[in-house]
């Protein structure tokens, strides 16, 4: 007979300007400093160039702009490499702009689901410690930049 036991995963909540964003410990490659981006041609408002992470050219994005809000880009801005799940051999790293220091929080797998109105590159919100924090649609950021054509 085995016990139950709530699956302990750690996720990383992520400060943005408007909102939080919790993710994996997993989905995150890397914390680093704000840089900014390398611009080419016109692109959407969403895409803050291209920054360099261990010699590679990675697409900068803004979270908050892509869901229809504007681009902040605070004092305290970091970037956060993200592993992309997409399976492209083109894709591999996306970098998202952040407003300070992402923390780490024990999830057990009762999350508490928080009924409020979510963009469309919002998964869920659950409810984090104190604050209410939106799961971010990974795949669907990953499209974002594909359909854009700046992959």
């Amino acid at each position: 007979m085995h016990e139950h036991r709530s699956s302990n995963l750690t996720g990383l909540l992520l400060p943005l300007a408007d909102r939080n964003l919790i993710l994996p410990n997993v989905a995150v490659a890397e914390l680093i400093d704000y840089q900014s981006g390398t611009f080419d041609l016109d692109t959407p408002p969403w895409y803050l160039g291209r920054v360099t992470w261990r010699e590679r050219q990675i697409p900068l994005l803004s979270f908050e702009s892509a869901c229809g809000n504007k681009v902040v880009i605070g004092e305290r801005a970091r970037i956060v490499i993200l592993n992309a799940l997409g399976g492209r051999p083109e894709l591999k790293f996306i970098a998202l702009l952040v407003q300070g220091i992402p923390r780490s929080y024990k999830l057990d797998s009762q999350l508490s689901y928080v009924d409020v109105p979510l963009c469309a590159l919002e998964q869920a919100a659950v409810q984090v410690g104190e604050q209410v924090a939106k799961v971010p649609d990974l795949l669907a950021l990953e499209e974002l930049l594909v359909s854009a054509g700046l992959v």
